[in-house]
């Protein structure tokens, strides 16, 4: 058992300046809060929450606990302006991955030549510490509209926080404080998750032509998919974000070696660009089975999609990217750069929902790796940047 499902107080919790972004991380990274989704038993975000709960409180915001599942709770806390001004969503995640094979103490939060070590001070507490001391010192500044901290559960999964949050919450912009080596990232992919299902026949391996072999039929569907692959990188590419892609993540199929096989299963990815919905790529997959169970005899399908989110892109001339761009100019001395994700963010639950939003966070490494870490001036220059796009947002 850690110190922090026992309820004692995080290693790091014993480090000064309640204000300093890299102590608030530190502490933040001395918090257990991988996801129990991924871990069966893991700690997840209870205590992390209730300590950024009280960290808000103390900062003079208002204080909302969600929580739809039980102990996977989710923290807004809303500063409120006087009034006419524009509200501003920030956003970050509180779980993290696991710690298995993890290289040296997980949630040490040890300062090490410019950089904070730890599970999630990339991805992404490093961001969730920015967030906190940014609205909090923007939020004495006299401001006009809200501003509204989301700090979420289960990104790293379901993403249940953000879409619970998104149930009783808006904002005129939001920010997701996601890694991004301080660039803007204004568009990622969307995924696609699929389980597709070949029934055969069974039959003595002796005699394979009384089956029908689903396995087989497994062979034609790869190969139909690698036909797909190479359609899809011929087309044109996203100036951001290159060309989607599709494989298989996982197959498994038959009982014995001397059976020919009466089931075989495939997990199929579709990681998708924007103007690319859900719909579309199941209709697509679902026109290449077509195909090929009008020229094979037996060849018998169902298709499930088990999950699926749109890709994100965000308009370069929305208010708060150029305003994001503006600050990140000025504290950085030069123009950040524009950048494209090839993984999905809550970005893209947010954009749905019709709020504009950017990715903009730190710079480090060593997200879901075996050792992670986050530089220490990125912290303090995307604190600097947040805090000054909230004044202008808000003002």
């Amino acid at each position: 058992m850690t110190n922090e499902q026992s309820g004692a107080e995080p290693r790091a919790a014993g480090i000064g300046g309640d204000d300093d972004p890299i102590a608030v991380m530190r502490r933040l990274i001395g918090i257990d809060s991988v996801n129990p989704d991924l871990v069966p038993g893991a700690a997840g975000e209870e205590v992390v929450a209730a300590w950024c709960a009280r960290w808000l409180e103390s900062h003079g915001f208002e204080v909302h606990r969600l929580e739809e599942r039980a102990v996977r709770p989710s923290i807004v806390g809303i500063f409120r302006g006087t009034g006419g001004g524009r509200s501003l969503m920030l956003n970050g995640h509180l779980d993290t991955v696991g710690v298995t094979g993890y290289r040296g103490d997980p949630f040490s939060g040890e300062r090490r030549g410019g950089r904070v070590l730890g599970r999630g001070a990339f991805d992404m507490k490093g961001g969730v510490a920015a967030i906190l001391v940014a609205a909090a010192r923007a939020s004495v500044t006299g401001l006009s509209g809200d501003v509204i901290v989301t700090l979420v559960a289960d990104e790293e999964f379901g993403s249940l926080g953000t879409m619970e949050v998104l149930r009783g919450f808006r904002a005129d912009a939001a920010i997701v404080a996601e890694p991004s080596e301080l660039g803007l990232t204004l568009a990622h992919r969307g995924f696609a998750w699929f389980e597709l299902s070949l029934s055969g026949l069974a039959a003595h391996g002796s005699q394979p032509e009384r089956g029908v072999d689903a396995i087989a039929h497994a062979g034609l569907v790869l190969r139909a998919l690698d036909e797909l692959r190479e359609q899809i990188e011929a087309g044109p590419g996203h100036p951001l974000l290159g060309h989607g892609t599709v494989r298989v993540a996982k197959i498994s199929g038959g009982t014995d070696a001397a059976t020919v096989a009466a089931a075989c299963t495939l997990t199929i990815e579709r990681r998708t660009l924007p103007g690319e919905t859900p719909i579309d790529v199941e209709a697509e997959l679902l026109d290449l089975l077509a195909a090929i169970a009008g020229r094979t005899a037996g060849f018998s399908f169902r298709l499930i999609r088990l999950v699926a989110r749109a890709a994100f892109e965000a308009d370069p001339e929305w208010p708060i990217v150029r305003l994001a761009r503006a600050e990140a100019d000025r504290v950085l001395g030069h123009p950040p750069a524009t950048r494209g994700e090839p993984f999905w963010t809550d970005a893209g639950l947010l954009h749905e929902a019709g709020i504009p939003c950017l990715v903009l966070g730190v710079a480090g490494g060593g997200a879901h790796a075996d050792a992670e870490w986050a530089e220490e001036a990125s912290v303090l220059q995307l604190t600097e940047i947040l805090a000054g796009t909230i004044a202008g947002f808000c003002a």
